[in-house]
């Protein structure tokens, strides 16, 4: 058997900084314009692995995050790319891992931080929260005291957001839910924010209002650019949409202005502005009647609900005409839970 390696200028392993106010437009890079991160200061040119240290588990085994930095000689915008905010979406994981070892993260300007798992805790437990059961999306900007899934909010806060200027984060459908490949940000409000979206070109693009707590939310306050990715369903690989998510990354960089031209897309985005989960009204055993990427008219019959005892069947009706951008392929279902996710243009 054997085994590669990339080549690393630096690997080190550093306990956690007290927290310091987040300045916003890279007022953090260094007057000789190196990259101040954990400790190191990465100079142009370099290629540097660092750990971010979070904390221990109950046996004393320390959980760190690992954290590429790849920086061109000519300066630049510092570009983020981010997966694992939720431990079992592993697509997102496998994007940035095909990125790094293929070797496409080479900017021509500017920076590159990848971050493959971020919630490393979850990705251990195949849990999409941290253990104290709590979600690390919802916890930002985080306390260096608070709940775990707000340190590892405020490690990140503290360490690598006053750097970024743009961002992708990379999400999964969860709980058995999957999602056709889609980008979800603010659209019509910031001129930048929509040229990422248009240069990623993600089958669809839907208009995502900011959520509390969030990493998007956050960093918007602080004037960062965060654009989310979403495909597939958790603790499942989905190979489309991890190669739409690749493609799409280049694209950006290369709007951007840090690399080659990115693969052109196979079709125009389809932007959507309006989206809802369509819900059970009955619990039983839900069956789908249509694929993730369909269009459905208004009153079209997208699937059923029956008793598991062959009494009763309950036929489901689109309330609007629109794309199936999510769907559950969990059988069994309870009244409320979530069917299908319906966006219109």
């Amino acid at each position: 058997m054997t085994f590669f390696f990339l080549p690393l200028y630096h690997i080190t392993i550093l306990p956690p900084s007290r927290f310091g106010r987040i300045i916003g437009e890279n007022a953090a890079m260094m007057v000789d314009n190196t990259l101040p991160l954990n400790g190191l200061h990465i100079a142009p040119g370099e290629r540097v692995l660092t750990r971010l240290v979070i904390s221990k588990l109950p046996s004393g085994t320390v959980i760190d995050v690992p954290v590429h930095v790849v920086r061109a000689l000519e300066p630049g915008p510092v570009v983020l790319l981010m997966a694992g905010m939720h431990g079992d979406e592993v697509n997102g994981v496998e994007t940035i891992r095909r990125l790094v070892r293929r070797d496409l993260l080479r900017p021509t300007r500017g920076t590159i931080i990848a971050i493959p798992i971020l919630n490393i805790y979850g990705f251990l437990n195949f849990s999409r929260d941290v253990p104290d059961g709590k979600d690390v999306n919802r916890s930002f900007p985080g306390h260096p005291r608070g709940s775990l899934a707000s340190r590892v909010a405020h490690r990140f806060m503290r360490e690598i957001m006053p750097l970024v200027d743009y961002g992708i984060d990379y999400h999964t459908g969860g709980a058995a839910r999957a999602n056709f490949p889609q980008l979800r940000c603010v659209l019509g409000q910031d001129a930048e924010t929509d040229a990422l979206a248009t240069a990623f070109a993600a089958p669809f693009t839907l208009h995502a209002p900011l959520r509390p707590g969030s990493l998007r939310a956050t960093a918007h306050e602080l004037g960062k650019r965060i654009i989310v990715f979403e495909t597939g369903e958790s603790l499942r690989f989905d190979e489309a949409g991890i190669e739409v998510a690749i493609a799409g990354t280049l694209r950006v960089l290369h709007h951007l202005g840090m690399s080659p031209a990115g693969p052109v897309p196979a079709q125009a985005s389809i932007v959507c502005r309006r989206s809802r989960w369509l819900r059970a009204r009955f619990a039983g055993l839900f069956r789908a009647h249509v694929r993730l990427g369909d269009y459905v008219q208004e009153g079209q019959v997208f699937g059923s609900v029956a008793d598991p005892y062959g009494e009763q069947v309950v036929r489901l009706d689109a309330p609007w005409s629109g794309y199936v951008i999510g769907l559950n392929y969990m059988p069994v279902v309870h009244q409320g839970d979530a069917l299908l996710h319906l966006a219109s243009e």
